[in-house]
């Protein structure tokens, strides 16, 4: 009923199906709480530390490059910061030739740094690169408040947005080798548990009173090495599903397109507009990690696959390439990487090159790529101009506003592998299950209706090719065929 009906968020279905509504709507009723609290009492309470930012001044050390990239980076890093939940506060660069080893921004301007949280009540430091474990002790101890990391972010941001089982266990997974190392560099806390650092001489420590410390280190790496070789097994099962859909999916000669590129760049926006998928679509970075594949249909009827993967960032975190190698490795069998930049960021070439350097270490660079610059309609003339001489071949599209998305599917269609074998049949009339499959496999040529049959001249793959002898229609027809084709 129609009263009923006014109860979504949005009547129109369409709309629906292109941005995700209902799991956005969910994830937005979800959002953090500001002022509760924001330490954990006792890290072994949890599998591994869940962050909980709130107010944030972010810290970046500026060693190579221009100005703009090291204000570009520092950015990304606030915007990752507030896809966190977090408010940002204050934002400071310094430069130097490479990270101080014992501090990463030196001792000086830790007092500088310390000042500025205390001016802003800041909780929380967010530094723009990974920290050792003693960077990390010793920053806390200066500044008095946690400090987090670039990769911890990215890895808190992952926690939050996973929500398939593989993709639980993989952040997981992400979460507990990174952890593993640093489990003395999460402050004081785990140290005074049992009133000793152990032999590592931390606060506490004394004569009588190491060995407990010591013992509470050890139990707690030893649960999160059980953890981490668990994980790995339930991932290596479920990747053992994915391969055998892949498998599938070859078997039917059915080409796989992979759609890669930024966080943010728009991959689900567009998954959403050639397929109607329905994927949650979000102005944040990391909106989605699990990969979407639907089926797409091209104009002469072959049927390919659409696959959306998980966003990339620059420096992504070692600890994600690896848990989410098997997923990645969807893009690594596409027949097709059709790569998405964001056409409205500020160096959309950086992008391309963070995409790339990625892609290269799951063996996908050596794919066919096809670049689509997607937002134009938010980009200005100039821009545009500037990235179409610089990628000449690049399809300028808009998920948002549909600009070019036609250009874009003809362009796949156009770089999907062809079928080997040309092959001309007549299938007879009761064989309509074979004439669907070729046309649903294979690339039909011409079509012409005999008495005896379906005249059809195809390009099929293998294996269709080797059910189709005994109907090769042979020399002898070839006139026939050309008369039946111009009926």
């Amino acid at each position: 009923m129609r009263d009923q009906e006014t109860f979504l968020p949005y009547e129109d279905d369409e709309l629906d199906a292109t941005t995700g509504e209902f799991e956005l709507s969910e994830r937005q009723a979800l959002r953090r709480v500001p002022g509760l609290s924001t330490e954990l009492s006792d890290i072994t309470e949890v599998e591994y530390r869940q962050l909980r930012l709130e107010r944030v001044v972010l810290v970046g050390v500026w060693t190579e490059g221009t100005q703009d990239d090291a204000d570009n980076s520092l950015t990304e890093l606030a915007a990752l910061a507030e896809t966190a939940g977090s408010q940002v506060l204050e934002g400071l660069i310094q430069r130097r030739n490479r990270p101080d080893p014992a501090t990463y921004i030196g001792r000086g301007k830790v007092d500088d740094l310390s000042a500025v949280v205390l001016a802003t009540g800041a909780d929380t430091v967010i530094c723009d690169g990974e920290l050792s474990p003693s960077q990390l002790r010793n920053l806390e101890q200066r500044t008095k408040v946690k400090v987090v990391d670039r990769t911890a972010l990215i890895l808190d941001i992952f926690a939050q947005h996973a929500k398939s089982r593989e993709g639980k266990a993989q952040v997981e997974l992400a979460q507990l080798e990174y952890l593993l190392p640093r489990l003395r560099g999460w402050g004081e806390t785990l140290s005074r548990q049992t009133g000793g650092s152990g032999r590592g001489g931390g606060a506490g420590g004394g004569v009588g009173l190491r060995g407990p410390g010591e013992t509470k280190l050890e139990t707690d790496r030893r649960r999160i090495r059980h953890r981490i070789a668990r994980l790995r097994r339930e991932i290596k099962s479920m990747a053992t599903v994915r391969q055998t859909k892949r498998a599938r999916r070859s078997r039917n000669a059915v080409p796989a397109v992979a759609i890669a590129g930024y966080t943010n760049a728009g991959k689900s926006s567009l998954l959403n507009r050639l397929t109607g998928a329905g994927v949650l679509v979000e102005n944040a970075l990391f909106a989605t990690l699990d990969p979407t594949t639907r089926r797409a249909t091209a104009s002469d009827g072959r049927l390919y696959t659409l696959s959306d993967t998980v966003g990339f960032v620059r420096h992504l975190p070692h600890q994600i390439v690896e848990a989410f190698r098997s997923t990645l490795e969807e893009v690594g069998d596409a027949d097709l990487v059709v790569h998405v930049v964001d056409g409205t960021h500020p160096d959309p070439e950086e992008q391309v090159r963070a995409v790339r350097e990625v892609l290269a270490e799951v063996g996908a660079d050596r794919l066919p790529e096809l670049l689509v610059v997607n937002k134009v309609d938010a980009t200005d003339e100039e821009t545009l101009l500037r990235l179409k001489r610089l990628w000449p071949e690049a399809v300028l599209a808009s998920a948002h506003s549909g600009r070019g998305v036609d250009e874009l599917r003809e362009a796949i269609e156009q770089r999907l592998p062809r079928p080997a074998v040309e092959v001309r049949a007549v299938l007879p009339y009761d064989r309509g299950d074979l004439v669907a499959r070729v046309h649903r496999q294979g690339e039909v040529l011409s079509t012409a209706h005999l008495p005896e049959g379906t005249l059809l001249h195809v390009r099929v793959g293998q294996a269709l090719a080797a059910e189709l002898v005994p109907y090769r229609a042979g020399d002898r027809l070839t006139s026939e065929e050309r008369v039946g084709a111009g009926r």
